[in-house]
Order: structure tokens, then C-alpha cells, then sequence
């Protein structure tokens, strides 16, 4: 998938994805650090992935640095950003990329705690890193974004219900914002092919990728969603501060119409 970022565009910017030591947001961190920019990888427990990752982006003569944090620990959280702006001096670009909740042996309300309660804590401890002229990226599906009018599968309802929570609440920060300058985009995807919660959902549910993917004519892959979400953070911000990746013609309605 080609770059959407313009070799060079992002020289002296500083970018942390969270969630980033592989699918989306490893893809997504690559887009970035080819622009130019200096990359925070961030990982809960796939080190080794993140090492690699930032390994090849400083033979490629990018900058990235690794930071390993738990997001549902506000004291791993406020670590991570103390070592970004001890070597970064801050951020111009936050994607709020992890979630999860289909995981096995969690706690029953960890959907909840990562995708609401992380979310919100993360976004208001990165604000002093955060100047005038940045922007934050939230990553999340149709399948949640539309929950509230849409029904979804019942393997993927925690996660649906948690995402959307998450999205409310931090559009609930979007005057606060707005007042500091920081531009907000919300990125909604469809069932994207390869990734974990995809793998998830066709063993708890076999055939319905499949079923997604007849409906909607097409499934976008990792790498195309990730391009999506790199060129989010510098694209200028849409309507309703959303940007939809993939047919939606089996949701709604959309905001604003």
C-alpha cells in the first residue's frame, strides 16, 4: 500500500500510536516515520514486536523510540508520557489506536476500562504534551460507531458497546479541545482483513468475515486502514469529526444527515 504521507511531510513532527507493535498501528507508525516524523511505539506485552519494529525504522534512518505501557494503569501511563517528553519534548500527533475485550481470562469489565476509561485518562494526561496545531486520531469500527442504531454480532457486543462509550466520552472533550487548539477526528472502520479481532470473531462466529465481506462488496486490509488512519491525522478534519473507511450502507443513520 503506498505511503499517503508526502516523503518529508512530517520532518520534526513527534507521533505516538498507541497499541503499535503490530497490525494497524505498527502499519500505521511505518506511514508516519517514512513522512519524517519521530514515532513512539507503545506495547502492553509484545516487546519484542515493538523492538523490531522500531529497529527497522532506525536502519531506514527514521527515529523511534519504544515505550512499553499497561493503558489501564494510570501510573504505566503517566511513565510512558514522562519518557516521551523527556526524549520528544512532546507530541503532535496521538492515535488512540488499542482496544480490545475479546480476550480470554480478562476481568468482566476490562472492554469498559480499555476502551472508555483508558481512552479518556490517556487523552487528558497527553494534554500538556499536546500544542496548539495538533491533533488526536481515535480509532475505532462501523460495528461500534453504530451500535446505538445497528445491531452486531453478539461475540463482538462488549466491544461494540465499550468503543462507543469511549467515542462519547472523548467527544465530550472536543470543546475543551478545541479551546486548546488540537484537532479531534474520529476513524470508523468495517471489518478489517487480518487483523486480531477479526481472527477472534470468525473462530467465536466461523463465516461471518466472510458474510461481512459479500455484503459490503469489499473487506480493506491492514495496511489500507492504516493509511487511512496515518492520513487522518493530517487531512483536514471532517464532518462531524469523523472519518468513515469502507461501505456503509448497512449502518445509520450517519451524523449529520
Amino acid at each position: 500500500m503506498p505511503n499517503p504521507l508526502a516523503p518529508g511531510s512530517l520532518a520534526g513532527k513527534r507521533v505516538l500510536v498507541t497499541g503499535s507493535s503490530r497490525g494497524i498501528g505498527a502499519d500505521t507508525v511505518g506511514y508516519f516515520a517514512e513522512a519524517g516524523a519521530s514515532v513512539v511505539i507503545n506495547y502492553r506485552n509484545k516487546e519484542a514486536r515493538a523492538v523490531k519494529l522500531a529497529n527497522s525504522i532506525r536502519e531506514a534512518g527514521g527515529t523511534a523510540i519504544v515505550v512499553g505501557a499497561d493503558l489501564t494503569d494510570p501510573e504505566s501511563v503517566a511513565a510512558m508520557f514522562d519518557q516521551v517528553q523527556a526524549e520528544l519534548d512532546g507530541l503532535d500527533i496521538l492515535v488512540l489506536n488499542a482496544s480490545g475485550g475479546m480476550e480470554s481470562g480478562m476481568a468482566e469489565d476490562y472492554a469498559m476500562t480499555l476502551n472508555r476509561d483508558a481512552q479518556v485518562d490517556l487523552l487528558t494526561s497527553a494534554l500538556p504534551l499536546l500544542a496548539p496545531g495538533s491533533r488526536v486520531v481515535f480509532v475505532t469500527s462501523h460495528q461500534a460507531h453504530f451500535i446505538n442504531t445497528t445491531e452486531t454480532m453478539p461475540e463482538y457486543l462488549p466491544v461494540a458497546l465499550s468503543k462507543r462509550a469511549g467515542e462519547d466520552a472523548l467527544r465530550s472533550l472536543i470543546p475543551r479541545l478545541d479551546e486548546a487548539g488540537i484537532g479531534f477526528v474520529v476513524v470508523s472502520g468495517d471489518m478489517i482483513e487480518g487483523t486480531i479481532t477479526a481472527t477472534l470473531l470468525e473462530r467465536a462466529n466461523p463465516g461471518a468475515i466472510g458474510a461481512r465481506k459479500e455484503a459490503a462488496g469489499r473487506l480493506y486490509n491492514v495496511s489500507e486502514f492504516a493509511a487511512e488512519v496515518a492520513a487522518a491525522a493530517v487531512d483536514p478534519i471532517p464532518p462531524h469529526h469523523t472519518r468513515y473507511v469502507g461501505d456503509v450502507s448497512d449502518f445509520g443513520p450517519i451524523e449529520g444527515e
